[in-house]
């Protein structure tokens, strides 16, 4: 890993200074030597990380003009990723690729735009992900709908994005390898929501459509390389496996609903191990059953059962001692136990401690501006809860943002500052208190102790929780 801070020559400075006015492909290409740079405003740290597979390259550090640039001697062509505090984005490179990004980490994925030789590519996927976020958040009452329905209304937005892909695409001319990316970008948005749909609307409603569904409601199963090892950390691809394991679980375990049951869970290990030959792909999606069971499930005996499963297939050792880490993590917040501390803020950016403020049961749940429609849904819900449920206090937790976004956030939307409160570092309260989903519900006794610490605000039986 490169810690030292970036020096810049004097052809790397004229390079940086024209992407910066105009944006103009300046870059002359040189075996596989490819330049990464940009600049940041409203920088939360000195520096920005670039990853291949969540592993870290190099660590490229800001100027005092909240600029950096780093040239790689030999970068092989392929998707990346970039982090600036607790925000990411995917970049691509193609051979010899130069580019530049401008960020405002106040409004990250909003705010960025590419330019430089590769610039057009890459902002078609910026582009595409932010469709498919908006799309995201009109999902809610879609999966209430009818099959009829709701297949109608996610072909109508289908159709919308494909156009838009196959314009830009004429348009830039990428290649192949590039093409399978972006074409990720598009088809696995949709089909995901296919997967969820027979699970979400019998978790929403209480009915049950899976056997009136069309025959070839899943025939895209079919086209779905699952070997594909360039996609092994592309969210959209990791999202709609882990779905379709959910989906494939529950018709083998006869509609056992509960995801997290032991069942259901060492059913997606065995089929996991059964549809995935490349053991790469194979070892990562098992690590991502298994980080999401044991997020769930605090039952020692069926964890440890689990935990024995996913070692007999497991055969990457480093992805087994991150499984041990949590697994260990989760420990912390069995029932009875106290919660481990974090620093919490409230409006006036003033330390709270959890344990002065609970004086009665509580119910923490979290929230953060990348998932508006999230926050919108689950403020309206604890809204509901308050009213049926005088007895409990309902304190929101802001995660995943800077505090002034947290405080622009609380008055566009005008939420109550008495019942909100910040974590100021997301890694901390990520490991302390497992938070890697915004729905999760953490409940207290009156005494601080835990009642539950991995509850789903969204269960159609979450109220039983509070009685």
């Amino acid at each position: 890993m490169v810690k030292n801070y970036v020096k810049y020559t004097l052809p790397l400075y004229i390079l940086i200074l024209s992407c910066f006015t105009s944006c103009k492909k300046e870059f002359e290409a040189a075996n596989y030597v490819a330049y990464f740079g940009g600049e940041v405003q409203n920088p939360q740290t000195n520096y920005v990380l670039f990853l291949k597979d969540n592993a870290v390259i190099d660590t490229i550090y800001l100027d005092k003009n909240n600029r950096f640039l780093h040239k790689f001697d030999s970068l092989a062509p392929g998707l990346y990723t970039f982090k600036h505090e607790s925000e990411y984005q995917y970049v691509y490179f193609d051979k010899n690729d130069s580019l530049m990004v401008r960020m405002n980490a106040f409004d990250f994925d909003n705010s960025i735009v590419f330019c430089g030789r590769g610039d057009e590519k890459n902002n078609f996927l910026m582009e595409m992900y932010l469709k498919n976020e908006e799309d995201k958040g009109t999902m809610y009452d879609v999966f209430d709908r009818n099959v009829k329905q709701f297949t109608k209304n996610i072909d109508s937005s289908f159709a919308i994005r494909k156009s838009f892909y196959l314009k830009r695409k004429a348009e830039i001319g990428w290649d192949k390898t590039f093409d399978t990316v972006a074409k990720a970008s598009l088809d696995f948005h949709h089909i995901t929501k296919k997967e969820i749909y027979p699970y979400a609307h019998e978790f929403r409603t209480g009915e049950k459509i899976r056997k009136t569904l069309p025959s070839n409601y899943y025939a895209h199963r079919k086209e779905v390389n699952y070997e594909n090892h360039e996609l092994i950390n592309y969210s959209p691809f990791i999202k709609y496996l882990s779905m379709m394991l959910n989906n494939m679980a529950y018709e083998k375990n006869i509609g056992n609903l509960n995801e997290n049951s032991i069942e259901n869970n060492i059913e997606k290990l065995n089929i996991t191990n059964k549809i995935i030959k490349n053991e790469k792909v194979r070892n990562v999606v098992l690590n991502n059953v298994a980080l999401m069971y044991l997020l769930e499930d605090q039952n020692m005996y069926n964890n440890t059962k689990f935990i024995e499963r996913y070692l007999q297939l497991s055969t990457d050792a480093a992805l087994e001692k991150e499984i041990r880490t949590i697994y260990n993590s989760v420990q912390n917040l069995k029932v009875g136990n106290r919660l481990p501390n974090i620093n919490l803020v409230n409006a006036e950016n003033n330390p709270i401690s959890l344990d002065k403020i609970i004086t009665k049961p509580t119910v923490l749940y979290f929230w953060t501006t990348h998932a508006e429609s999230h926050m919108a849904v689950a403020h309206q819900k604890i809204d509901g809860l308050k009213a049926k449920h005088p007895n409990y206090d309902f304190i929101a937790i802001n995660i995943d943002d800077t505090q002034p976004n947290w405080n622009n956030a609380l008055k566009k939307y005008k939420l109550n500052p008495s019942y909100e409160l910040h974590a100021d570092d997301f890694e901390t309260i990520r490991n302390k208190w497992v938070i890697t989903k915004v729905h999760r519900i953490i409940i207290l006794n009156a005494d601080g102790t835990i009642k539950n610490g991995f509850a789903n605000l969204f269960d159609v039986n979450f109220e039983t929780n509070l009685q």
